[in-house]
């Protein structure tokens, strides 16, 4: 039965106490539930007071109290030993089936892999597949820029939506159950994303080996040329919008569910463990993807055009696949856990409170067990948080900072690809090379510098202002930048050939008898070191392949040859550039995600306190 007691040391016990086995019974009824000191019903127990199940004060000292046994008195003299009533109710499983080799896993460790592998693979596909394959998909289902921005934009459209509700219910309710059917949610948007490729026809490459040079046939009608895939967009933001919704619960009760399982001095690295797992997501995700985009996404079909042509397509399905796959997987252990850890409680009421306090005590009625049991508390745990100025500004350099971090991710590797003139795949994986020592590595760092030093809230907040103010060095790079490749009739007049008033435009007197048409970009790079629209464009009516898999034109009348009369020759890709600064631009970039995620881990758990 419950007891109120007031122990040797002051602390107020008021919660059903179990022993790990029974004392003896003795005579009379009596029991007790402390250990008794030597002698007679006249000595006191240690609080002063006699346990006694005897009807009337005469009858308990009629008989001495019996001293235990030497074994049962050695087990006593260890101390009371609490052990929790609902530990059938702690044990891992799904419902009843709770076999005892999956309790070798109910553990902060056990919980903590299964996160971290549920955090790797929203990051991958999240932040790393999705803005490497965007380039392959704009052009396989004739999308426009902001199209795939509003694909981009749909998980956090989901996430801003569900977070409340999710987090405030979630938090009041079982998180492992929250958990896992988020990560299975996630799965399923994973495998819709990639039922596009299932569904549309084989992709069929719009120009033959000759389509595309001068004085070809060039009667590809531009309405025919419109495959009108681009409503396939909207499967990829529902698939997106599945995405925010079962991250949601990942980001916030997998959070607060480790915070409340270890102990406080370890949170810290158990928190860094589980975001550098999903900082190691994308990094994987930009690698594998990469990869990947060197399949056609036909696969087991032979075609003549290689990676570095604008038309080509590679296997963007893949990862959606096989994530969404492991996510399904990844969900059934964790649905198993219970809503709390074995042995947890005693971090509960050691846990030693940094929360704001309110001048006018309102924030006591937080601390009410009933409170937040209802969605009529609601509007004043909102109120709360708006009281508290420490976690508002904490909230809003959050949001600064995912700013920077959403538009360097998703548009990253594309900036590269312009920039220094590189193949989707190898911007790819270029971008990769750079997050996977910056973020991952200042995630983790950010948790071990809290652990080490034992950095409480305000120390905490200053070794953030310390790293955004550092991160401030990179605001260089905005003068860094390397000039754009020339490319005739975009950035430079045609040799010769301008419209009245100095107005660009792809048409020229070199190439005004070829028709070429504008709706299929195929750049070629000519030997004067400029880039054309396209062969045809270029003026070339000659091809040939060279035994190194390049496609070379031949009679081009637009590009200029230095060393000779005549036409000039064209290679099919874009031209290489020649910028020497693009390792300053990396260093920068470097500095950026280090900086940016190694004070991300200490103000989550800034917040947290």
């Amino acid at each position: 039965m419950p007891h109120n007691l007031t122990g040797e040391n002051g602390f107020p016990f008021a919660q059903t106490l179990v022993f790990s086995s029974p004392p003896a019974p003795v005579e009379n009824g009596l029991s007790f539930d402390a250990p008794s000191p030597k002698g007679t019903c006249n000595t006191p127990l240690s609080n002063g007071t006699l346990y006694s199940s005897a009807s009337s004060p005469s009858d308990s000292c009629t008989k001495p109290l019996c001293e235990a046994a030497p074994e049962e008195k050695a087990q006593y003299g260890e101390g009371i030993k609490y052990v929790s009533a609902e530990e059938e109710e702690l044990a891992c499983g799904w419902g009843a089936f709770t076999p005892g080799c999956l309790q070798f896993f109910n553990t902060p460790k056990g919980i903590l892999f299964f996160l971290c592998a549920a955090s790797f693979l929203q990051g991958m596909t999240v932040n790393g597949f999705i803005n490497t394959v965007i380039t392959s998909i704009e052009r396989r289902f004739d999308l426009r820029s902001y199209q795939s921005g509003l694909i981009a934009s749909s998980y956090d459209i989901a996430a801003c939506i569900c977070l409340t509700f999710v987090s405030y219910f979630g938090g009041n309710g079982h998180k492992p159950r929250w958990l896992g059917w988020g990560v299975l949610v996630m799965g399923l948007g994973s495998l819709l994303f990639a039922l596009p490729h299932f569904t549309t026809g084989r992709y069929e490459v719009p120009l033959s080996e000759d389509v595309g040079v001068c004085a070809s046939n060039q009667s590809l009608a531009c309405t025919e040329a419109v495959s009108g895939l681009a409503s396939y967009r909207f499967v990829f933001m529902l698939g997106q919008f599945l995405h925010g919704i079962g991250a949601t619960p990942l980001y916030t009760l997998g959070v607060t569910y480790l915070d409340e399982n270890v102990k406080t001095n370890y949170s810290p690295v158990y928190i860094a463990v589980f975001y550098t797992a999903a900082i190691l997501g994308p990094a994987a995700g930009y690698l594998v993807g990469g990869m990947f985009l060197n399949i056609y996404t036909e696969i087991g079909r032979e075609i003549s055009i290689t990676p570095e042509n604008t038309l080509w397509v590679g296997a963007w399905w893949i990862g959606f696949l096989g994530a969404g796959v492991a996510s399904l997987l990844i969900s059934i252990p964790i649905l198993g856990y219970p809503h709390r850890l074995p042995g947890s409680q005693r971090y509960i009421v050691m846990r030693v409170s940094e929360a704001h306090q309110l001048k006018d005590g309102s924030h006591k009625k937080a601390s009410d067990p009933d409170f937040g049991k209802t969605v009529k508390d609601l509007p004043r745990s909102v109120l709360l948080l708006l009281k508290n100025p420490t976690f508002i500004f904490l909230c809003l350099a959050g949001a600064t900072e995912a700013t920077l971090i959403a538009g360097m991710s998703t548009f990253g590797p594309k900036f590269l690809e312009s920039q220094f003139s590189l193949s989707a795949s190898e911007a790819a994986t270029f971008f990769g090379y750079l997050v996977v020592p910056a973020g991952g590595g200042g995630t983790f760092l950010g948790g071990f510098l809290v652990n080490k030093f034992k950095l409480r809230c305000s120390g905490i907040i200053k070794l953030c202002l310390l790293c955004t103010v550092s991160s401030l060095l990179a605001i260089f790079i905005f003068f860094i930048h390397c000039p754009n490749m020339p490319m005739a009739g975009v950035t430079q007049m045609y040799e010769g050939s301008a419209l009245p008033g100095g107005r660009l435009n792809l048409s020229a007197a070199c190439n005004a008898e070829c028709g070429c048409p504008r709706d299929t970009y195929s750049p070629v790079c000519g030997s004067d070191g400029v880039m054309y629209y396209s062969p045809c464009h270029a003026g070339c009516k000659a091809s040939r392949n060279l035994q190194s898999g390049k496609k070379v034109y031949g009679e081009c009348s637009c590009v200029a040859e230095g060393h000779r009369s005549g036409p000039g020759e064209a290679e099919a890709g874009k031209c290489t550039s020649s910028c020497a600064k693009r390792p300053l631009l990396l260093f920068f970039m470097f500095v950026v995600i280090l900086f940016t995620f190694l004070s991300s881990i200490p103000a989550l758990t800034a917040t947290l306190r």
